[in-house]
Parts: structure tokens; sequence; C-alpha cells
């Protein structure tokens, strides 16, 4: 199915999801009643209370009743799902990460740095290290499924209420306020597609007291995930990884033992699992036999994970003005993998200098005399530590966050709410089957391990072995105190009124190990982490009633932050309801992005990446493997955004609402390295950047984070929903969002002319089209959905490219679908099947298979589950 732009827009008109359904609905149903009143609630974007209708701003709210529907077992698989969710968001695929093992949100496509995770309305502390080395995150898999009331999506910027984080929007996690009964439930699922996954889930959720009658509630849950780990050499179409199969497809297999820097001049024999292969399928061009071995088996897409979220919740009603709530909120995750196959030994080997700050290279020369040597004379070898085997992590990151408030009423017409709280994520990250350094050479020295056999003594073998533990802790402290009313009357209505204040204090402590600070360690990879701040931020907003018709909403904050001074955030929007079946709405606002601290504190950072040599003197012009070595920037200044949304709401009928919302986001002062591809490109322009061995071969490329250049993005959102209920056959809803990206420009590298990276995958996938449609029956006691996933297909970036690559990736489809029953007295059975039609992830040959922001691999999947409710 080739779908254009008009086909895919039509679609989404038919069968996309309205933002505000089942609240507008309820309001609807109450007003027909003749109930006039309605609980007040904080909707996210505003922290004046009202009526939870649709505003000003697009809110997606996804419910607790959606979330079961969806049979998705875990919240970064709901929140990816989101069609605004388009590009540069990670799940624990992203095992070359250190925050390996995580998940979070990129709204726009503008990376997890730039979306803000609410938990209630209040701020988390940030995962324990920093994705890509640069970005702070909250790790959505620490956080809990089984108390969940609603999620709200802001997919506008919010700087203005909430401060930094907020330019791409807000994702707020609202739990249950209050619970009273028992309630247990659990699933399992299996791979059905043959790759032997298996998966198992629970949860627990039980509270006493009526906070309205007793004057209190507590409730407790506890819900936890095990699944096992899923590997390359699992999945039947990546585990030979030979794609020549595929347009511009290769053989996939890396060359070892072999000396003199030439592949062609093999090892006399087999060593590790390595087959002769032809050179030309690895490398398209290249004449000759090789030794090679298929990495499949050290490839770890999905690691093995084991989680739990546990949460303590009490309310106590003091008086008939004030109430008390305090949270605890604990959760335990661990991911273990395979990082790589065993340690790779060649001409750019490196260890870290803790006194100069820099790498040195550690001499891999084979020394005449050398038992793997035969040429008589010192030669440079390629080979890797087969025996010592393939090297491993387990990350275990520990959530914790504790709160105590207090809110109340002062004369029945003002509410307050002050807060305080103490988060923190911990990670321990061990590691097994890493090189150690010195004992390398010694043993490289007296011939005391044979790089050309296996079957080396065990004494030397574990000489080599070492395994190292890296901590790392992330932590925020807040003081929150807000204030909300209403000023006085206008002939329109109330004029309502919010101000806050906050105070907050940040740090990221995140250490390398000790081998590696000695030099130990052969090949480390660092993220030295180690900065803290104050901020403190003063807010204000006002809703102004102009016309019975027509309200206004204007907001500001101002932020103070220790390291790099103050900024102020204003906002204004506008919502226009001329009829019962038409609002207008439109927000414009001014934001920012702090500098994350490792981008501005003290911080060092080398990690391990490739991109396209045309100086290489064995394989000119193609992908060759490099060191980065990244250091901080005292002298950032904050990322500056300016947000502007238009949108428009229809509800022809009670059963019918369609809303069309066009956004449209401008940053300067992007934080971020120069490009590596353009800096070899272009070396001449970086003297002192590259460095490179005595033949030639790239070694390292030297950044430093700067205020680089500007962006622009801008894109339209469509949802719709259509209910039709049946006298005989039961309620059907079809219902669904789209999300089209009209343009992502920004430059490569700063001073250079903006390119646009929509539908391309020069700034990270980012597909024009993103979509999720469902359809929805309900007849008496059985519930089914099913549910389409479009992800569109987009160009391969040109500096990328390959002869014979194609220009494109394609689009990709998949579908969901699940099955309950209630028919059985306080008990709810689960049937659902993920990708039903077990579709593979879309090709693409400038990334492993596919990219991993865009596809999953653990094709057909199906669960069994069950949830009991005790009277």
């Amino acid at each position: 199915m080739k779908l254009t732009r008009l086909a895919a827009m039509i679609s989404a008109l038919l069968s996309s999801q309205a933002a505000f359904a089942q609240v507008a609905d309820e309001i609807a149903v109450r007003q027909k009643a003749g109930v006039a009143a309605i609980d007040q609630v904080i909707v996210t974007g505003s922290n004046i209370r009202g009526a939870a209708a649709a505003g000003a701003a697009s809110v997606q709210v996804i419910t607790a009743k959606q979330i079961q529907a969806s049979g998705k077992t875990n919240l970064p698989d709901v929140l990816r799902a989101i069609s605004a969710n388009s590009g540069n968001s990670f799940n624990e695929q992203y095992t070359g990460s250190f925050s390996a093992g995580t998940a979070g949100v990129s709204l726009r496509g503008l990376g997890q740095k730039n979306t803000l995770i609410l938990l209630d309305g209040k701020r988390l502390a940030n995962y324990a290290t920093a994705q890509d080395l640069q970005d702070t995150f909250v790790d959505i898999n620490s956080l809990p499924l089984a108390a969940v009331e609603r999620i709200e999506v802001l997919k506008d910027g919010a700087s203005a209420v909430y401060g930094s984080d907020a330019v791409a929007g807000v994702v707020n996690i609202i739990l249950k306020k209050s619970y009273q009964g028992i309630e247990t439930g659990g699933s399992l699922g299996k791979s059905g597609s043959g790759t032997g996954q298996n998966e198992r889930t629970y949860n627990i959720l039980a509270g006493k007291g009526d906070l309205d009658k007793d004057g209190y509630n507590v409730y407790f849950s506890l819900d936890g995930q095990q699944r096992q780990e899923l590997r390359a050499s699992d999945v039947n179409y990546l585990s030979n990884a030979d794609f020549r199969g595929q347009p511009g497809g290769r053989l996939g297999w890396t060359p070892t033992n072999y000396y003199n820097n030439d592949p062609r001049q093999g090892f006399a024999n087999a060593v590790g699992p390595v087959q002769r292969v032809p050179w030309g399928a690895i490398t398209p061009g290249k004449q000759g036999d090789v030794w090679a071995y298929n990495p499949a088996r050290y490839d770890t897409l999905m690691p093995a994970i084991e989680r739990y979220h546990a949460l303590l919740h009490g309310s106590l009603q003091i008086n008939d003005h004030v109430q008390a709530y305090s949270e605890l909120l604990y959760s335990r995750s661990s991911a273990s993998f395979v990082f790589g196959g065993p340690l790779a030994i060649s001409s750019n080997l490196r260890a870290w200098n803790n006194a100069s700050q820099t790498l040195v290279p550690v001499d891999t020369t084979l020394p005449a005399g050398n038992p793997a040597n035969p040429y008589g004379k010192g030669t440079p070898v390629n080979t890797n530590l087969w025996d010592v085997g393939a090297r491993s992590k387990t990350d275990v990151s520990q959530f914790s966050r504790a709160m105590l408030g207090f809110k109340g009423s002062l004369d029945g017409k003002w509410d307050w709410d002050v807060s305080a709280l103490h988060s923190e994520s911990r990670l321990q990250e061990t590691v097994g089957n890493f090189g150690n350094r010195y004992a390398f050479q010694q043993l490289l020295a007296n011939g005391g391990y044979n790089l050309a056999a296996t079957g080396n003594p065990a004494s030397a073998v574990n000489a080599l072995r070492l395994e190292t533990l890296r901590p790392a802790v992330s932590r925020l402290s807040s003081l929150d105190a807000t204030i909300t009313g209403s000023l006085l009357a206008l002939p329109a209505g109330d004029l309502g009124f919010a101000a806050g204040a906050q105070f907050r204090k940040e740090s990221i402590a995140s250490d390398t190990s000790s081998a590696v600070l000695s030099g130990t360690e052969l090949r480390p990879a660092i993220d030295i982490i180690n900065g803290s701040r104050n901020v403190t931020a003063a807010y204000a907003e006002f809703k102004i009633p102009v016309l019975k018709t027509l309200e206004a909403n204007l907001a500001g904050r101002v932020d103070h932050y220790s390291d790099f001074g103050t900024a102020f955030s204003p906002k204004l929007s506008l919502r226009f309801q001329p009829t019962d079946w038409l609002l207008l709405r439109s927000t414009a606002s001014r934001g920012f992005r702090a500098p994350s601290l490792p981008e501005i504190t003290s911080s060092n950072a080398i990690s391990y990446g490739s991109a396209i040599d045309p100086r290489d003197p064995v394989t000119p012009g193609k992908s060759v493997g490099y060191t980065g070595v990244y250091q901080a920037n005292p002298r950032l200044q904050p990322e500056r955004s300016k947000n502007l949304d238009f949108g428009v709401v229809l509800s022809p009928a009670r059963n019918t609402s369609l809303s069309l919302d066009y956004y449209h986001i401008e940053q300067t002062g992007i934080i971020g390295p120069d490009d590596a591809s353009y800096i070899l490109l272009n070396e001449a322009q970086f003297p002192g950047r590259v460095t490179r061995d005595a033949q030639g071969k790239l070694l390292t490329i030297s950044n430093q984070y700067q205020n680089q250049s500007s962006r622009v993005t801008s894109g339209l959102d469509v949802d719709v929903r259509q209910v039709i209920p049946t006298a005989s056959a039961g309620k059907f809803t079809v219902h669904g969002g789209w999300t089209y990206l009209i343009n992502f420009r920004q430059p490569r590298v700063a001073g250079q002319p903006a390119i646009d990276g929509s539908g391309v995958n020069t700034f990270g996938a980012l597909p024009k089209w993103r979509g999720v449609t469902e359809l929805s029956w309900d007849y008496r006691n059985v519930s089914s959905t099913l549910s389409w996933y479009y992800t569109g297909g987009y160009k391969i970036d040109q500096n990328s490219l390959q002869d014979d690559f194609p220009a494109a990736v394609a689009h990709n489809s998949t579908f969901d679908w699940t099955l309950s029953y209630k028919g059985i007295r306080d008990l709810t059975l689960r049937l659902g099947v993920q990708n039903l039609f077990n579709q593979k992830p879309s090709w693409d040959p400038s990334s492993p298979y596919f990219d991993i922001t865009q596809g999953d691999p653990r094709g057909r999947f199906f669960t069994v589950g069950a949830n009991y409710k005790f009277l």
C-alpha cells in the first residue's frame, strides 16, 4: 500500500483519535442531565483550575481503559505509539548507550531532552547518566503502570508554566488520587515468530478509606515485568547477518585474524567462530578471501529485563479546608545484555591517561618471536580475544521519589498547594570480559597468550579478563507552592489567576570505573559528569474571559539558574468557541532549554562511532570506526525557542469530533558537537581535531559542545473520533491520531546553510507521516480493539548513501489485536496479539538492518492475562 499525502490525510480524517473525547462526553451527559456541578481539575499546560473540556492547547488524553485495551504491558510501549513521538526517541533496544535499558519520549522529533516528563504535575529526577553523552531525560521505565489514572500529553511548548525541558511539550502521568479495595492480575507472553522470547507481568493494587466519609485514603500498588533477552541470532532474517538479498545489502560480517592491516593476509588457521568469505561481499570492490565472523550472536536487540515499581500513596483530610498528601515511589530495573564480541585487537586500541585527561595508544604490534607472529619481525595484527569471550553488561537502576504536600482552600475561593519532594536515580553498571591493558602488554611481550590460537592457558585468560563497576546518581530536590482562584467577576465570567514559586536543586555524579582511571581498561568508554545547580522560579497566569465565546490565557515565568543566569518565558493562548460545535484555538510562546549538566559542568566523554572517511588507506569513502572525545563548555547559553500553534475542533454531532492543529517551533543556539562526517569531508577546516595512525587510519575526532545553530520544524496533528452505537451489535468506535511533519530544517554544522531533515534520516529518522488508528467494539461483556500503527518511509541521507543503496526506506504498517471478557464476576480475561501479521521492520541499509527508533524486532507476540477484583 503506497500512501500519497492526500490518501494519508483522508485516512487520518476518516479514522483518527479525538484529543478530548471521553471527558467531553462526560461533561455533555452531565449538562443534559441538569447536573451543574462538575469537579474542577488542573489540566496539563495550565495552573488554573477549570472543567476538563477542550482548551486553548492541544492535549491528548490516554485513559487507563485505553491502556488496557491497547494490550501494552509497559509505559514506554504506550507512549512510543503516540503519533507526535515521531523520531529520536529510544527504548531498551539502544544497548550501545551509556543509558542502556532506559526509554524516553521525543515529541516532535526534538529529542528526549526537549520533552518534559511529569508525575502528577511535578518533576522527577533525570536518569543517572546522559543519553548520547549530553541529553538528560526521565527514564519512563522507572515509572509505575498499575496506579496510572490517565496520561495527558501537551503537544505545544509549556516553558511559561513548567520551565526548561518543555520546548516540544509535556507528558504528565497522572496517578490515582485514591483507591478502595483489592485488585490483582498478571499476564504471560510468548513470541509467535520463533525467537523463544517470553514475558511475565504482574500487578497488585490495594487501598482503604474514603476521603469524604473516613477522612483518609491510603493505597499501595506493585507492578512488575520480566522478559528474556533477544539477540539478532534469535531472529531468522537477522541470524546470518547476510543482507545481500536486500537493495544495497551486504554480508554484515566482521573481518578479523589478519596481519599488516590487510585482511587478505589472514592467519594460517581459523581462530574463533570465523569462516573464509569473499571480502567483496563485505566491502564491494575488494578482492580475495578473508577471515570474518558473524556478529549476530553478539548483538542484543532487546536486553533481558526484570523490573518492578512500588507505590504508597496517602491522603488525609485534616479539616474542611486542608488536606495532606504523601507519596513514596520506588522502582528497580535490571537490564542484562551482550555488549559486543570479544575485544578487538588493532592499531586503534587506546587506554585513558587520567593525568593528562587524554587517550594514549596501546601498542598491539606482535614482537618478533611471539607465537602468533610468523614473520620474524614486529608485525601489526588484527584479531579478537576469542578465549576471553563476549563482553557483557548488566545495568541495575533504582529510582525513588518521596513527597509530602498540603493543599486546601481559602474562603472557598482560592485553592493552594505546597509540596516538597526528593527524587533520585541510581545506576550500577557491571561489565564482564573487558580487557586488562597491563596483562595484555605483558602477555604480548612474553608470548603467554597466543592470539593466533584458542585454548590458551586459563591463567592467561583470567589475567586478561576485566570486570568493573560504574556508579552514577542523579538527584532532584524541590519546593513548590501554587495558588489559584478568581480575582474578580467580569461581564463574560470570572478572571482566573494562578501564581507560584519553585526552588529546586539538581545534581549528577556519573563516574567511571577505577580500572578506567588507572589506565587498566582497554578501549574504555567514558561518561564522567560531576555538577550541580540551583534553580529558582516564579510564575503567574491569568485566564481572561474577554467574551462569552472568547477566552485568553496569559502566562509568564522567570527562571534563574545558578550556572548560566536568567530566562523569561511568556505565553499567550486564545480559545474562541462561537457555537457548540466549533472551537478555534491558538497559542504563542517563548521558551528555553537550559544546558544540561553534562554540557555545561565538569564532564568528559569518550565514545565509539562510525563515519565515512574519504582518506581511509584501506577502504576510502566507506564507513569506518573512530573514537570520539567530547568536552563540556562552561560558557554555554540556553537554547531559545518560539512556539506557535493554531487549531480547530469540530463536533457536528455528539458521537463525532475532529481536531486539526498546526505547530511551528523555532530554536536558536542549539547545543551540540560538530558533525563527524562533515569534519572528515572537510578535515582541513578543523586542524588538530582529527588524529590518524602512521598508515593514515582514523583514530580520534575531538569535539566540544557549542551553541551551534538554529532549527525550524512544523507539522500537523489530525485527531478524529466516531462512535457508532447499535441496538443489537454493541458499540463501535473508530479513533486514532496522525501527525504530518512539514519541515525540520537545520544546518549540519554551524555556519552552513540549513537543510530539511523531514522525511530523511539526516537528523535521525524523521518520517513525514506517523499515525495510529483503532477500531474498538464493545458488546455486553466482550471488548475488542484492532490497532493499526503506521510509520511513513523516509529518504537516506546523502552522506550515508553507498553506490548501490536505495534512495529511501519503505513505510511500515503493523497491527495489534486485543480481546477482553468480563462475563465472570469480578474477573477480566484478556488475550492480545502484538504485530498480528508478523511484519518485519523496514530495511534500512544505513543501519545494521532497521532504525531502532522506528522499528521493533520482536515480531508476532501473544499475551494472555487476567485481572481479579476482590469485594
